[in-house]
């Protein structure tokens, strides 16, 4: 009989180790994954292991390749850092071990799920009739949208998508800013629809209402989806929602809008402004990893008509136990799955509704502290308008600004990535993480004037 108490003794052990860690340790790996690999055993073993070995095997193993990124000093992507209530609940998850695809099959999980849905909505101000699906992350939530609003919009148009396939269909036209994110191109090419119709955006990465109007009215017949962005990945813009969707909706079409870190911007009286008119829409992509601050894999994929949602993502089977009330499964594309409203439920049962307001506040402080700090380097230039959390900086030429990513890299204070936006090479600097404090931000700045050219 294999003991579990002593390997999960080893791992909460080793678990507050490397917590304990973060605040201390440079941000980057001190291995490549090359370096990794021959640190590892390559031949399976013949005999088994005992399990509080097997963790401690593993722990010492990676420790050179694990990158800091629940530290408050990660700055690199939009990736959050897991809250405490979270983390402490998804060991609940891993443990309790429910595949929460059938209500009947597991009520605990569905019952969070539900409250998790209500308190969702209502934190940011979308429809209570809408349906909340939890999927893996953000780019299967605006997969999951999509394939709503595609289906619906040829149902609308006389054509049965799930009986018929695309296949002859009327086809289906999308318009999208120019500046939306790679994934919504990703899904609707999963969606089988092609390449999406780029639409102007100005110089923050925000689609242009005119724009967007003349497109809707040049259209040519086909039934329309429009993607809206609530949150650019350079700039942190939102797209103006009222004028769009307005003009979206004059014009038949179906909108999404892809919030995958910016949809939380509603929870806060302060930065509310940004999403003015995003209720609206007929769908919304987040991810709660993110700007919430949960584990990994876990977006909310959010439709405002349930019956167009359920008809995309449901399936049936004899040997399914099916609910009157419809299951959690109709939501999603997959059928087993953890159980993700559970760690949801932990971060706003434990922060509330004032609590995720000063979550996203202090993210935007950070911001304006780091926009504040990057425009005193001499000769350093904020290019964004920081008005949520992203900041976009240059250095002098290109090649000044590779140096300062690569040097920021090889200091290790903080993590900073390279990007290239609107024609110029820059440092972006994002905010997501719960952790993050006021020193974080001072030491990061303090590396950035280290690394800028002199």
């Amino acid at each position: 009989m294999i003991d579990r108490s002593a390997g999960l003794d080893r791992a909460h052990a080793l678990t507050l180790e490397w917590l304990d860690s973060l605040a201390d340790r440079p941000v980057p790996p001190r291995l490549t994954s090359e370096e990794m690999v021959e640190r590892l055993e390559r031949v399976l073993p013949d005999g088994p292991t005992d399990p509080a070995a097997v963790v401690d095997e593993l722990a010492a193993a990676c420790d050179p390749g694990l990158t800091a990124m629940p530290g408050g000093r990660f700055f690199g992507f939009v990736i959050g850092g897991t809250h405490p209530a979270a983390l402490a609940v998804d060991w609940l998850v891993s443990a309790w071990d429910q595949n929460t695809g059938l209500r009947m099959l597991t009520p605990a999980h569905s019952a969070i799920e539900e409250v998790a849905e209500s308190w969702l909505l209502d934190l940011l101000g979308l429809p209570d009739e809408s349906a909340v699906g939890f999927v893996t992350g953000g780019t299967m939530a605006n997969f999951t949208c999509l394939a709503a609003a595609r289906d619906e919009v040829l149902r609308r148009a006389g054509w049965d998508v799930a009986a018929d396939g695309l296949l002859g269909s009327p086809g289906v036209r999308v318009l999208v800013g120019a500046e939306r994110h790679d994934t919504i191109d990703l899904a609707l090419r999963y969606l089988g629809l092609g390449a999406p119709e780029a639409v102007a955006a100005d110089d923050q990465g925000r689609i242009e209402a005119a724009a967007l109007t003349a497109a809707l009215e040049a259209g040519d017949g086909r039934p329309t989806i429009v993607c809206l962005q609530a949150g650019n990945v350079h700039s942190g813009a939102f797209d103006p929602f009222v004028e769009t969707i307005a003009a979206a909706h004059d014009a038949g079409a179906w909108v999404h809008v892809d919030g995958a870190f910016g949809l939380f911007a509603a929870a806060s009286a302060a930065r509310r402004h940004l999403t003015a008119g995003f209720e609206a829409a007929d769908s919304w992509a987040t991810d709660a990893h993110k700007t919430l601050n949960v584990p990994y894999d876990c977006g909310l994929a959010i439709v405002r008509d349930r019956a167009a949602l359920r008809a995309a993502m449901g399936m049936h089977g004899d040997y399914l136990i099916f609910d009157v009330a419809g299951e959690p499964m109709d939501k999603v594309p997959e059928i087993s799955r953890r159980g993700r409203a559970f760690p949801v439920w932990a971060v706003l049962r434990s922060l509330g509704r004032d609590g995720v307001a000063a979550l996203v506040d202090g993210y935007c402080t950070h911001a304006r502290a780091f926009a504040d700090g990057i425009a005193a380097i001499e000769g350093a230039e904020v290019l964004n308008d920081v008005e949520f959390t992203q900041v976009c900086a240059a250095f002098g030429d290109d090649d000044a600004t590779r140096a300062v990513v690569e040097a920021m890299l090889a200091d290790g204070t903080a993590w900073t990535t390279g990007s290239r936006w609107r024609g110029r090479a820059v440092l972006r600097v994002s905010v997501s993480n719960w952790s993050t404090t006021t020193a974080d931000v001072e030491a990061a700045l303090d590396a950035l004037g280290r690394a800028a050219p002199r």
